[in-house]
């Protein structure tokens, strides 16, 4: 039975509930939606598997858990109906995304077709495991402004690794860049690169139909993540993402079905694309006034996010902050001074303390 559509500021969404766990919804003839969990305040990502006739093109695939594993063996043998999966799609290199790739390349005898940006980000991380941060984080951490008391605790303690949520990635994939087409699911779709969330990221647009697969380039009723690290202090996220937007808006339309990696489908591209340019602009204004005296990044959390950061958000918050930061310094808006302990101070351009 077809459910009614409900709508949100102005965005309409076709499917107000997502898919039950090990099940999956066909959004469009040939695509199936389907979930998987996270162990985190996001609690899932999306992913999609696109009818080939004589297999499936998946497309995203969830962290590596046993979890994961059980619930990709029901959806294996049960949506799928146990035909091949025979290409694997990875929009960027995030572990929610890339997690159970190899595992399921390897289950499946698939092809991994990615970006080669996103292959690169992925196969390095997930090799690279640290038992401690690095002088590197230590000082990135600092320059931040990070609390005491967080900075010691994680200062001892063992990162994240990406190999803690992910399957290792073989060496061979097939790589997708922009202007590109792929075939998949009875469709074309045109290969069109995001950046800011993270770098070369992939998104799919059918020219036979109204379908987007914007993995978490674009997505409703949030906005992606855009953080500096310390492998790259002093990047400037946001003027990627909001320069891939204004790029990706050109191609919008009001009937465009935007698959995401989170949240549920919708329509309603074009007004959401200006929200979101909308949303960093807004809060890149809000910290310029918040900057009339010198502060770290930490101290930057309040005008930015408008809500109570937790231990579960902090690391979040704080690498969205500096990117914010680093932009506004990139501009010109801002000037930073070193205080005694290591942390950068801010301060809106023309102030004096």
């Amino acid at each position: 039975m077809t459910r009614p559509d409900i709508e949100r500021d102005g965005i309409r969404y076709p499917w107000p509930e997502p898919p039950v766990e090990g099940d999956a919804t066909e959004v469009a003839p040939g695509v199936l939606w389907m979930r998987l969990p996270l162990p985190m305040a996001l609690d899932h990502v999306n992913i999609y598997a696109l009818d080939d006739g004589d297999g499936w093109t998946l497309v995203d695939t969830g962290i590596k858990s046993g979890r994961s594993i059980r619930i990709w063996e029901r959806l294996l043998a049960g949506p799928l109906a146990g035909r091949p999966v025979r290409r694997i799609i990875v929009t960027h290199h995030h572990p929610d995304h890339v997690g159970m790739a190899g595992w399921l390349m390897e289950r499946c005898e698939a092809e991994l077709i990615m970006t080669r940006t996103a292959w690169l980000m992925a196969r390095m991380l997930i090799l690279d495991v640290e038992d401690r941060p690095t002088p590197q984080a230590l000082d990135f951490w600092r320059s931040a402004g990070m609390a005491p008391e967080i900075y010691a605790e994680r200062a001892s303690a063992r990162p994240f690794n990406f190999a803690d949520s992910c399957a290792s990635l073989p060496v061979g994939y097939t790589r997708l860049q922009a202007g590109d087409t792929l075939h998949a699911g009875s469709r074309v779709w045109d290969v069109r690169i995001g950046h800011g969330h993270a770098p070369e990221h992939l998104t799919l647009w059918s020219r036979d139909c109204n379908l987007v697969i914007a993995g978490d380039q674009i997505l409703p009723s949030i906005s992606p993540n855009l953080g500096v690290y310390p492998t790259e202090p002093e990047a400037d996220p946001v003027a990627e993402w909001l320069e891939a937007c204004g790029r990706l808006a050109d191609h919008a339309r009001a009937d465009h079905l935007v698959l995401g990696g989170h949240k549920l489908p919708f329509t309603g591209l074009p007004l959401r694309m200006r929200q979101l340019i909308e949303n960093h602009h807004g809060a890149l204004r809000r910290l310029e006034q918040h900057l009339s005296v010198p502060r770290s990044a930490v101290e930057c959390f309040a005008p930015l996010f408008k809500r109570r950061i937790n231990a579960g958000t902090y690391g979040l918050a704080l690498v969205e902050a500096v990117a914010h930061l680093n932009h506004l310094h990139k501009l010109s808006r801002v000037t930073r001074t070193r205080r005694e302990d290591g942390a950068w101070l801010w301060q809106r351009q023309g102030e004096t303390t």
